[in-house]
């Protein structure tokens, strides 16, 4: 990886010279019109851009979205990034964090936070919401630090993705099989898989992969839980699951929904989904190492997930890997079953598949 976003760099160096020379007016035209920039200017530098790619043996690719080529972002783009992904920009190139960490690096030049006015060394971690600005004669790399990250970028960039763990593209492939489906916010596909889930996010996530959401939402009981508003749709996924025996709240009049929860909880109620498990056994603590040997978890990812903060990204990958793990008492996997329940299609299963291309350690 460190040297294929060595060799873009060289590229990102030799277009930012043709950018610099092609966008020069003259006495009687000193500034550049946006028609002359999205026409005969974009064409000019994509020529010259593909004329390096091409020396230096490297894919240029025609959509904004390919790793290794170098493009012009005329307005503000957004991406989904997982770790050890490489924004490179180079000058006039602007980059905010709407989720997750990053840091900018460059040999030389200046890298402006725009939001305070200041410039930043070498090595800065980015803080959200600020919008950072590649100034003259300085190339800059923004790596991913964290699980996933949300980033907008506008001006001259290039992707160089890592090997990394792809919770994004399974966040993608629970929602296509109707397994997930995110949040409210207005980013980042709404997935929100930087933030830590809370005891009711996961109890909704444990019921769809029960493949029993439709029959939650058409419960009509109560709950005895007081911090459960009644006639919300939270009484029904708490009331639904009280009902069935799947949770006990926290205690027996409290189920504190926005309370975050730990991970052995969300990989207990994973190995209720698969029948190793119920709400009668509260013994959660050694949820992981029965994860294990249920073959739901490998020793690595275990060891894992026994560290850091729980985030939504960690619950997606759970809840990826438990569907090729096989029911209790059953050589059927979880996929198969919801895939024979009607859950999901053929079809949804197979592009699912598709979009996670990484490999299980």
């Amino acid at each position: 990886m460190k040297k294929r976003v060595a060799l873009i760099m060289v590229v990102f160096l030799l277009s930012a010279l043709a950018i610099s020379a092609l966008a020069a007016g003259d006495a009687g035209d000193p500034l550049v019109s946006l028609s002359y920039l999205t026409g005969a200017f974009t064409d000019a530098v994509d020529s010259r851009v593909a004329e390096r790619l091409d020396a230096a043996d490297i894919a240029s690719a025609e959509d904004s979205g390919s790793e290794g080529g170098v493009h012009i972002a005329s307005s503000w783009q957004e991406s989904r990034l997982k770790a050890q992904d490489v924004l490179l920009g180079t000058t006039g190139s602007n980059v905010l964090v709407l989720a997750g960490g990053m840091e900018v690096s460059f040999p030389a030049g200046t890298v402006v936070d725009v939001t305070t006015g200041s410039a930043v060394p070498s090595g800065t971690a980015l803080s959200v919401n600020h919008r950072y600005m590649v100034a003259e004669d300085t190339s800059a790399l923004f790596t991913v630090t964290s699980k996933t990250a949300v980033v907008d970028y506008q001006g001259s960039y290039a992707f160089s993705l890592s090997d990394a763990v792809d919770y994004n593209a399974m966040a993608g492939a629970l929602k296509t099989m109707h397994l997930f489906k995110g949040s409210f916010t207005g980013y980042g596909d709404g997935y929100d898989l930087e933030v830590a889930p809370t005891r009711l996010q996961a109890l909704i996530m444990f019921i769809r992969v029960l493949g029993e959401e439709e029959a939650a939402l058409a419960y009509i009981g109560s709950t005895p839980f007081q911090d459960i508003a009644a006639g919300s749709q939270a009484e029904k996924y708490v009331g639904y699951a009280y009902s069935k025996g799947y949770t006990n709240g926290y205690s027996a009049t409290a189920f504190r929904p926005s309370q975050a929860i730990p991970v052995n909880q969300y990989v207990e109620f994973v190995l209720r989904a698969l029948g190793y498990s119920s709400a009668a056994n509260q013994t959660v603590s050694d949820a992981l190492i029965r994860a294990q040997e249920c073959g739901v978890l490998t020793a690595e990812e275990q060891a894992v997930l026994q560290n850091g903060t729980f985030l939504r990204a960690d619950l997606v990958y759970i809840s990826y890997r438990a569907l090729d793990a096989s029911l209790s008492g059953s050589g059927e996997t979880l996929r198969d079953n919801l895939l024979a329940r009607g859950i999901f299609t053929r079809a949804e299963a197979q592009n699912a598949a598709d979009m996670v291309s990484d490999s299980r350690k």
